[in-house]
Order: structure tokens, then sequence, then C-alpha cells
């Protein structure tokens, strides 16, 4: 779902924002029949669906393509080129849905498709990943993202989505680990039209038993209510979408009372195939109480568990995401971002009997420094964490990128490993780095509000060009008493 996350959390959240959910089926045959997929002794024998009593049974995650699934070309996951054939693309595949079986204990993964990478050269290859996920013992999601250019909502082309999935499902229809979900978050449809186009699916792939097809709550998946007392889509699984930057608040309970009423009394078919929360930035998900993502997760994994609900991690692997619960450090290499964050979500998969909870505080310490002119605070873009990226304006949203710590040693620390860095001269973007104990990572706080750099006491952070809006770049510049220069802690 996200490029940068929090680009895109104002409209997410005046569009009342998501959580994905799937649904499955009972009974689902055990056999892995469809052409073009092995039938490895691991593969055969392998549940194909949950009952009434949820969908538990899907522990996953989203495995995405580096620049977000929304793509004008061919989707292509980390880790996986375009120039690979069909049988290197199935053993990287291999290797990275075994470190997803290994490092994370997940079963499931849900994979992006689009007309771009199907019945193409990249789809003769990319069946590699499809089948080695398979053969890996992995249940399958396969959803479509419509292309970066449009993003309303709404299928690009319908005659190429309707070629697109004839493709899939031809390929696929008969392998049992293999779920189909039409669309990845079509808020351009009115819940009517969004049930006239998936009931129209459905009869098109009538062969395909219902409980494989996963069908989208509506908006950004952030609702299942009506799709769920929808008679057409009776016995198909559902999708819920469901993310932290949708609103700021810092308790459990607050984050239950929001999540709850978007699943209704629909739990039982829903699999939440996207949530998601950074893992990168020093975060201790076993405290729930203080901080928004903590609080978050917690909630979410409180009502999966309760309700017997799958959950899709977003992402188990997206290079260069904050959110990505692991770093790709090999071809079959994957290292874990956040143990806590794993362990909570580990026992919202109901892989651990006791939550892992703890008393230590839930975030690395910071405030914010806010804008005495803009009223917007300085911002790490996207909660990156690599070194050299530059600091912006942007809405105060007690996020982690924004919590900055002033240390005896007159650091300002970000994630408490990262430290604000003053340019080579003055108009120079301000940049979080590695700390160094350096000069230029040092500042005076001063009683008139202005941030000086101890290495140039000339120089004081700056809202370059007197800019108050998101995305406002952060500098130093010759200190001159106005407000774009005053800064407070709160």
């Amino acid at each position: 779902m996200r490029s940068t996350v929090r680009r895109i959390a104002s409209a997410a959240l005046a569009a009342t924002a998501v959580v994905a959910v799937v649904t499955v089926q009972a009974g689902a045959s055990t056999t892995n029949e469809a052409a073009g997929a092995s039938t490895t002794p691991e593969a055969v024998g392998a549940t194909g669906g949950t009952g009434p009593a949820g969908t538990s049974e899907f522990r996953g995650v989203n495995w995405a393509d580096p620049r977000d699934n929304y793509a004008h070309d061919a989707v292509v996951p980390s880790g996986l080129s375009t120039a690979d054939d069909y049988a290197t693309t199935y053993q990287k595949a291999i290797g990275i849905t075994g470190e997803f079986k290994k490092e994370l204990k997940a079963n499931t993964v849900r994979l992006p498709i689009n007309p771009s990478s199907v019945g193409t050269d990249w789809w003769k290859s990319y069946r590699g990943a499809i089948d080695a996920s398979v053969d890996n013992g992995f249940k399958v999601i396969l959803s479509y993202w419509e292309a970066d250019n449009a993003k309303d909502g709404r299928v690009d082309d319908t005659a190429k989505f309707n070629a697109m999935w004839d493709t899939v499902v031809k390929t696929y229809s008969k392998n049992p680990r293999i779920y189909f979900e039409p669309m990845n978050e079509p808020f351009g449809y009115s819940l009517n039209e969004w049930v006239s186009l998936t009931s129209s699916f459905l009869a098109r792939y009538s062969s395909v038993p219902r409980g494989r097809i996963v069908i989208s709550g509506t908006g950004y998946n952030d609702h299942v209510t009506g799709v769920g007392a929808a008679p057409e889509l009776n016995g198909t699984l559902l999708s819920l979408h469901f993310y932290g930057f949708w609103a700021s608040d810092t308790t459990e309970a607050a984050w239950l009372a929001n999540l709850e009423p978007r699943i209704g009394s629909y739990g039982s078919r829903t699999i939440i195939d996207e949530a998601g929360s950074p893992m990168t930035i020093g975060l201790n998900y076993g405290n729930h109480e203080g901080n928004v993502y903590t609080s978050y997760l917690g909630a979410l994994t409180q009502t999966a568990r309760a309700q017997n609900m799958g959950i899709v991690y977003w992402p188990g692997l997206r290079n260069g995401d904050s959110y990505s619960m692991t770093t790709q450090v090999g071809p079959a290499d994957l290292e874990v971002n956040s143990q806590s964050g794993l362990a909570q979500l580990q026992w919202g998969w109901g892989l651990l009997k006791d939550e892992p909870t703890n008393d230590l505080p839930p975030a690395p310490p910071g405030d914010p420094i806010r804008g005495v002119a803009s009223n917007r605070c300085v911002d790490v873009p996207g909660f990156s964490t690599s070194p050299g990226t530059a600091l912006d304006l942007w809405d105060c949203n007690n996020g982690g990128n924004q919590s900055w710590n002033y240390t005896a040693d007159k650091q300002l620390t970000v994630y408490a490993n990262k430290c604000m860095t003053v340019g080579a001269s003055a108009g120079s973007p301000v940049t979080i780095e590695n700390c160094t104990g350096a000069a230029n990572q040092a500042w005076n706080l001063n009683a008139d509000q202005t941030i000086t750099s101890v290495a140039n006491p000339g120089l004081c952070l700056d809202a370059a060009g007197a800019g108050t809006g998101n995305g406002t770049a952060v500098d130093t510049w010759y200190c001159n008493g106005t407000d774009n220069q005053k800064w407070t802690r709160s």
C-alpha cells in the first residue's frame, strides 16, 4: 500500500483508512495440482482453508516491489529481477520464502500482479516466485494493483484486467494454495459498484471455489462490513487493511475502538492482509501505551487473536521500507529488523502462549521540534534510517521520526542512534547521519528559541525560504531573528 507512509497519511485518514482482511474456505483440497507448480512432498498435504472458526491459519507477509506495488510496468518484488529466467527466479524465491518460514514462522505470502506482469516475458519468470512459494509450503495470495500513473482506486483497463486474470486463473485455478484477490484498495468505487464488479469476477471464474477468492473491503480496504453483508459475495474471503498512521492515538483501547467497527461480525471471514509499523527505529512493541505505533500493533494483534483472524504483515520484505520486518543481507538470508515487533506479530498469529509485554519505554527518548512560523515539526521523511536523509517539515504526528532527544553532548538524536547533522555551508540541507561526536553534530538550544550549530554559531536551524508547508526543506542559514528560525520543544 505504502510508498512513503507519511505522504499519504492525510489522504488515507480523509478516506477512512483500511486494514486488509482475507477470509478462508472450509475444507479446501490439499493437493497441489496447479499448472506450472511443482508437487513436492512439503507442499502436498497442507491445509487449504479455514472453517467458521476463523482465518488464523494465514500467518503471512507481503513481499513487495521496492518502488511500492503501484507500477505501470512490471511489478518486481524485492530481491528479484526482470533479467532473471524462471529457474533463477525460482531459486531466489526458494531462498527468500525459506527465510520467511525460518526467521518469521510465516506460512503465507501475498504477491502483487498487474497486466504488465502477466502474460509477458516477466510472467514466464515471475511464475517461478509463485511456484517456489507453493513448493516451500506457503499459501499465496495474488492481488491486482493499479498503475502508479492512475491511482484512482479503479481498474485501469477492464479488457487488460480480464485478460490478466484469465491467464492467472487458468494457470493456478486448481492449486488449493493459491488465492485470488481481484483488486487491492478499491477506493474509487462505491459499495454497490464494488459488489457489482466482484460479483462479475465470481461469475467469470465460477470454477474457482469462493473460499479461495479474497474480496477487498471498501475504500482503502478499511471496512469489510459492506462486502460482508452483500449476499452476492457469500462464501468468499474478505480482506482488511489497517495502519497506525491513520490516527494519533497512543493507547491500545483507542485503537481497539478504531479497528473493531471496521470488522463488525465478519471476523471469521476476514484476513488482515495489510498492516504494519516502523520496525527500524528502535520501538519497543512490548509496551502498548504511550506510543502511536506500539499501541496500534498491540490492538491489531489483540483483535486478530481474539477473533481468530489471520494477519499478512506489510511488508515482510521491501527494500528501503522502514516498515519491513526483514532486511535482505544475502541472496537467501534475511535479518529481522525488530525482535519485539516480530514477537508481537507472532503472538497475534497465535504462535506464542503468552503475550510478550514489558514495562520498558515504548520508544527512544525525545520530543518534537516544532516550527514557530509553521506549527509543523522537523521530520525524517518516510521514517528513513539511511544516513544522508535530508530533513523537512511535516504535520506533527507523534511519530518516532519526529522525536529528537537532546543529549549531554549537545546532540539531537532520532531513533536513539542517528544524529542531526549540519551541512557544509549556509543553505545546505540538514541531514541525519550515524552519530560520531563531531562538532557538526552538536547544537545549542537557545533561550530565544533558535537552534544554532556549535561548529558554526552564526548558522541557525532554518525552514528554507521561510516556507511553512509540508515538505519544506530544513537547512541552516545565517541567523536573522525571523520566526522560521525559531523552534519549540513540545
